[in-house]
């Protein structure tokens, strides 16, 4: 398997501003945030970085930490787009802002493989925008998280998207335990796309750990394929990890399927210098 690098490319929403000592500064919408960033290694392009806001990390390896905010910023978030997706974006406290903006090559790769009534479960689908770029080209998307403040926010960007009235099937539920009975039922689905933590909890205390659970989420994901079935997206945020081992994981799981896997890392252009600040790994098949 030969290694790729997806780019996510500045948008009018989002940026990379500069990035370098252990930081990186970044827009989000008409606003510029301050976050850690252990891979940017480099120095900065710039001496001073001017923001609305700065998360300082704890001192754990847990993560944890605070946001300090400018009183311009609004608590309960702001609008923001990508493509016809419109949704909040906020600070939480995990340091992001209620979306990964590193998946934007991932949705549109997706989105150039869904067609008009295809079925696309979403794993771990978070706040729903890589949902909603589905429902947008005419998937019926079954949208999966284990936060009910997650999935309520779904809902949101999907009004806000003006697509409340989108198939999307909003579930609030453990991961692992939703995909077994979705085989025990016998469906089927056109794509998968997958966004696990490293470490999470279900909403009935189900406790997921990535390296442990993730070879059996996927083994439930190779039931619900078919030869009718188009992708399957795996991200990955452990930096222990290895792009090569997850795709090996997937090529075995999915070889009798036939078509091909690609694995690599994901990245976010910087616009102080265009140089590839790494965010994550990644596997995907497809056909």
């Amino acid at each position: 398997m030969s290694l790729l690098t997806l780019v996510t490319e500045p948008w009018p929403d989002y940026g990379l501003l500069d990035s370098g000592h252990g930081r990186k500064l970044e827009r989000y919408g008409r606003f510029r945030f301050i976050r850690p960033e252990p891979q940017a290694m480099w120095a900065p392009a710039q001496g001073n970085w001017e923001a609305d806001g700065d998360f300082i990390a704890a001192s754990d390896e847990e993560g944890g930490g605070k946001w300090h905010l400018s009183r311009d910023v609004p608590r309960g978030g702001w609008h923001m787009h990508w493509e016809e997706v419109r949704f909040v974006a906020q600070n939480t406290p995990f340091r992001h802002l209620a979306f990964f903006p590193d998946m934007a090559p991932q949705w549109a790769w997706m989105r150039e493989r869904t067609g008009e009534g295809d079925e696309v479960l979403n794993l771990f689908g978070y706040t729903g925008v890589g949902s909603l770029a589905l429902a947008a080209k005419g998937a019926r998307v079954t949208h999966v998280d284990a936060s009910k403040k997650s999935v309520e926010q779904g809902k949101a960007n999907a009004f806000l998207s003006d697509m409340a009235d989108r198939p999307i099937r909003w579930m609030v539920d453990d991961a692992v335990k939703f995909a077994a009975r979705e085989v025990r039922r016998g469906r089927r689905y056109h794509g998968i796309l997958l966004d696990p933590p490293k470490f999470g909890r279900g909403p009935d205390g189900e406790v997921w750990r990535l390296e442990e659970h993730l070879p059996g989420l996927i083994a439930h994901c190779r039931a619900l394929l078919d030869q009718d079935s188009k992708f399957l997206v795996l991200t990955v945020y452990a930096v222990r990890m290895s792009a090569l081992a997850i795709g090996e994981l997937l090529r075995q799981a999915l070889v009798d399927l036939g078509g091909t896997v690609e694995v690599g890392e994901m990245a976010v252009r910087e616009e102080a210098r265009g140089l590839l600040l790494p965010t994550a790994i990644f596997a995907r098949w497809s056909r």
